[in-house]
């Protein structure tokens, strides 16, 4: 198949390439944000999280809710103070079907030209 038939073509990781998902990780003061609550492991306000990196207040507010509209971070507001937490089970989940489905499209038995990698139909 061509990449112009493939395009036209609906699949499982179509689906699953959420622009949303990936906008939310492409930037690094999200992954160090999220990489501090994940290891954490708990719900943690803005105040807290603002101390992982070195960035303002609001700008790390801006930055939480952009993970959390695509469904990375949960929030939780108690009095005026809004704790986030991960969504652990759901993150995982997606990014684990992204790969299954990506697994899925490798034609069983063709070598990744640049390194050998060879993908395995399950």
């Amino acid at each position: 198949m061509t990449p112009k038939q493939a395009v036209q073509f609906g699949s499982q990781m179509d689906k699953l390439l959420d622009p949303e998902l990936f906008k939310s990780l492409c930037d690094p003061t999200r992954l160090t944000l999220l990489a501090c609550l994940a290891k954490c492991g708990r719900a943690s306000s803005v105040t807290e999280l603002a101390a992982c990196c070195s960035v303002d207040l609001s700008v790390v507010s801006r930055h939480l809710a952009i993970l959390e509209k695509a469904e990375v971070l949960e929030s939780e507001k108690q009095g005026r103070t809004v704790f986030y937490s991960v969504r652990y089970t759901a993150l995982a989940q997606k990014l684990r079907d992204l790969a299954t489905a990506i697994e899925e499209c490798c034609p069983n038995g063709k070598a990744n030209a640049r390194n050998g990698d060879c993908c395995v139909k399950r």
